[in-house]
């Protein structure tokens, strides 16, 4: 990091264990990821209307460049167990983690997109076996067989019938799995 990390605590004393447990944490994110530049941490103890428990909140303000910072609050009864400042930190932590896991991936282009699926009609079925060909939109006949086709649905498929499917590679080359009925009573 290159400004060393700043803790607030507010309603809640101070302690050496807490501020080891924060450096600690921030060892491991810097292990996991040297684009850290500044990290700002705000532990929060239970309002004073509480007599007895109450969740500590952690805050986390992380700054990593051409990006915005990442943000997470945790606050009372978002998780289990942050009734203990040690675990709120740690709960913290590990949802900053997933942010940066993220903010990486978009920063070297790996982000995934989900292709939506496609769309095709069965055309044939083999004679005695559980399985048949789909025509795709562009006039390819792909391969399915019967656990290829989701809810159960292969015995409700009968040529002609619309179909949405996700297409693959198969050891035979591309065939069609998750294949899914539509029309007017069957859901996509």
């Amino acid at each position: 990091m290159q400004v060393p990390a700043e803790i607030t605590f507010r309603n809640c004393e101070p302690s050496e264990e807490l501020r080891a447990e924060i450096a600690r944490e921030l060892d491991r994110l810097e292990k996991f990821s040297g684009q850290i530049t500044s990290c700002h941490v705000v532990i929060e103890g239970p309002s004073s209307r509480h007599r007895k428990g109450g969740a500590f909140n952690v805050e986390l303000r992380i700054a990593m460049p051409e990006r915005k910072d990442i943000l997470v609050s945790r606050s009372h009864g978002d998780i289990p167990g942050n009734e203990h400042p040690l675990v709120a930190i740690r709960n913290a932590f590990h949802t900053a983690q997933g942010q940066i896991e993220d903010a990486e991936r978009e920063m070297r282009g790996d982000v995934k997109t989900h292709q939506p699926p496609d769309h095709g009609r069965v055309t044939r079925f083999l004679a005695g076996e559980d399985c048949g060909f789909i025509e795709t939109n562009d006039g390819r006949e792909l391969f399915f067989s019967r656990n290829a086709v989701l809810n159960d649905g292969f015995d409700r498929l009968v040529v002609g019938s619309e179909v949405r499917f996700v297409e693959q590679q198969g050891d035979k080359g591309p065939q069609a799995s998750s294949v899914r009925l539509i029309g007017k009573h069957h859901p996509t």
